[in-house]
């Protein structure tokens, strides 16, 4: 009779095995830890149960998971390598690591037997390849972080995949939205640039549901039809690994493997490189939207109507946009590294007016910037308001002017008939009341044309547009101006069937009675005033000439301006606030006319007025009446 054998029950192995023996469930927490395992790191079993594995030391943490895909992948792999004891030591292990499976073959975590490696010299050279991998990828990650360029960057992480990991061929795939696309490849064809495939289904899409940050897959248990990996022949093996920028997956790095086998190491330097390249995108991308935000403010600063300039800590130009050239006359080149051609605000917050030298007016302001030191110079052209604020001081000394003359004459006059009524004759109350109502007169059209003047500036004037009469307006203005001065003759040549003006009549006869006024005003010598009327094609057009001071060379605008008189020199000569041109213009353009300013060639001024020309009325309809 045989004698009976004694069976070791499970548990009993383990507890007397001599090697330390550790498993882990899929989730990498501590399933089983025997005897042997507390004694050589230290832990007791109560003490690690159920939580992560604490004896890999975190450099070697993306080898551990290399080698976990691996095994998952290809079977048991036994390594060199170095773990963790309580009491912060380092221990040599040789690791044999293999898979758990379930009877349904589903994966169930992975068994490490750990042997204590007294082998110096296996050590000593597993250290020394160690650091020949550890040069390499430094040598490839300061390669791929050379350039700031997206598109280089991407091309570059391909062509160092291959080299680092000994791969076939290789490519970069970038996440939009739930599609791939590959974008940078090398040892592949590159018609396939740009391919795009849903995310959901590649094996991509799987690393990323798994929450590894590597995934081996061969054709012993997949199709490697992902994306267009086939395109490669004899592809037998796919590793990819995952590239985080700013924390969240950018893309997958994926190696290629059609003749060689695929080890731990090659996994742990895919993982390494995947993490590098996400640093190096993440910088890249940081850099493109660094030249795009500085492009923005460039193009704003360069297209601003403002001048801009930066001025260093030592107060020279740094920078000098386009407009600060235009105002000042001072090109980019011949600013930069020089002080600014005016002066500065003596500090933040205020302003100060300056005249160049080429007459342009500047507003100026400037703001500090206390992280550089630096000066940010504001200045903006406002010439035309200094103009215009000049114009409004001169207006108010001249309408004060004007208006005191007739109010100080009614003012004398009436006063004279309050105190001296009873000692004055028939005759002088009549002179006295009869001044009165005449510088009456002028005070009533001086507040007119302000009110003209103000009408003009805010909106467009709203005039009559119909057929009217304009040789009997022009003839009775003729005739209202004939006993104007005794040193002047007035003449009125319009042909016969001259024809009839669209327009308002009331605003043209403004518009005439003040071309004749300023003929008359300006030839205080006298002489002949002029006024001829023709048809001109569709128009009608009204010159008035005279004999006076004319117009200076280049003031045939500017006499159309608010507070302008015709002669540039001594304003105060003939009198007026110089709203009478700008007024006139404005009323004739609110008919769809024209007023011109012209010099004579011999001396005085030709003044031309131009309105639509517009049919007679039909015989038997009765004419519309001009006021």
């Amino acid at each position: 009779m045989a004698p009976d054998h004694f069976a070791p029950s499970a548990d009993a192995v383990l507890a007397y095995a001599a090697d330390a023996i550790v498993a882990v469930d899929t989730d990498l927490r501590v399933v089983l830890w025997n005897p042997a395992a507390e004694r050589m790191f230290g832990w007791t079993f109560a003490e690690v149960a159920g939580r992560p594995l604490p004896i890999v030391p975190d450099e070697l943490m993306a080898e551990h998971h290399a080698i976990l895909e691996r095994v998952r992948a290809g079977g048991p792999l036994s390594i060199v390598s170095r773990r963790l004891r309580r009491d912060g030591t380092v221990v040599d292990v040789r690791i044999d690591t293999s898979s758990l499976w379930d009877e349904q073959g589903r994966l169930t975590g992975w068994l490490g037997v750990f042997h204590t490696y007294e082998e110096i010299g296996a050590v000593q050279s597993h250290m020394t390849e160690r650091a020949r991998l550890v040069r390499r990828l430094t040598d490839v990650v300061a390669d791929i972080n050379a350039d700031l360029d997206l598109d280089a960057v991407l091309d570059r992480i391909a062509h160092s995949l291959t080299e680092l990991t000994g791969a076939d061929a290789g490519g970069f795939a970038l996440i939009e939205d739930d599609q791939l696309r590959l974008v940078s490849l090398t040892q592949l064809s590159d018609h396939l640039r740009g391919y795009q495939a849903p995310l959901e289904s590649s094996l991509f899409g799987e690393l990323l549901r798994s929450g590894k940050t590597v995934l081996l897959a061969t054709d012993d248990t997949r199709s490697l039809d992902d994306l267009i990996w086939a395109d490669l022949d004899g592809l037998h093996t796919i590793a990819l690994g995952v590239s985080n920028v700013q924390g969240r997956p950018y893309g997958a790095l994926y190696a290629l493997y059609s003749r060689r086998k695929v080890g731990h190491v090659e996994l742990e330097l895919l993982e390494l490189l995947a993490a590098h390249a996400g640093v190096a995108l993440g910088n890249a991308m940081a850099y493109r939207e660094i030249v795009r935000q500085r492009a923005h403010e460039h193009a704003v600063v360069d297209s601003s109507a403002d001048g801009i300039a930066v001025l260093g800590a030592s107060g020279l130009v740094r920078k000098w946009n386009r407009s600060a050239a235009e105002l000042t006359g001072y090109a980019m080149a011949d600013a930069v590294g020089r002080h600014p051609p005016f002066p500065l605000p003596a500090r933040q917050g205020e302003n100060i007016r300056h005249r160049l030298d080429n007459g342009r007016w500047l507003e100026i302001l400037i703001t500090d910037i206390p992280e550089t030191g630096e000066r940010v110079v504001d200045f903006r052209d406002i010439t035309e308001a200094k103009a215009l604020e000049e114009e409004k001081d001169l207006f108010l000394a001249t309408a004060g002017h004007e208006l005191r003359t007739p109010i100080t004459v009614v003012q004398g006059f009436a006063s004279t008939l309050v105190r001296r009524w009873e000692q004055l004759d028939d005759d002088a109350r009549r002179s006295a009341v009869d001044t009165i109502a005449e510088r009456s007169g002028t005070l009533a059209q001086l507040v007119e044309n302000l009110l003209l003047g103000s009408d003009a500036r805010e909106a467009e004037l709203k005039t009559g547009n119909h057929p009217f009469d304009l040789e009997r307006l022009l003839h009775d203005s003729a005739t209202a101006f004939q006993p104007f001065s005794d040193r002047h003759t007035l003449e009125l040549e319009v042909p016969a069937h001259l024809p009839f003006a669209l327009g308002d009549p009331t605003a043209t006869d403004v518009v005439i009675g003040q071309l004749l006024e300023n003929a008359f005003k300006y030839s205080p010598e006298g002489g002949r005033i002029v006024v001829r009327a023709a048809a001109e094609g569709p128009y009608v057009a009204v010159c008035v000439e005279d004999e006076g001071i004319g117009i200076q060379p280049g003031d045939e605008e500017r006499i159309f301006g608010r507070f302008v008189q015709g002669e540039a020199g001594d304003r105060r000569r003939f009198g007026g606030i110089g709203l009478g041109l700008y007024i006139a213009r404005r009323l004739a353009r609110a008919q769809g006319g024209e007023v011109t300013a012209h010099p004579r060639e011999s001396t005085g001024t030709r003044m031309r007025f131009t309105l639509h020309s517009a049919p007679a009325p039909e015989p038997g309809k009765p004419e519309i009446p001009d006021q």
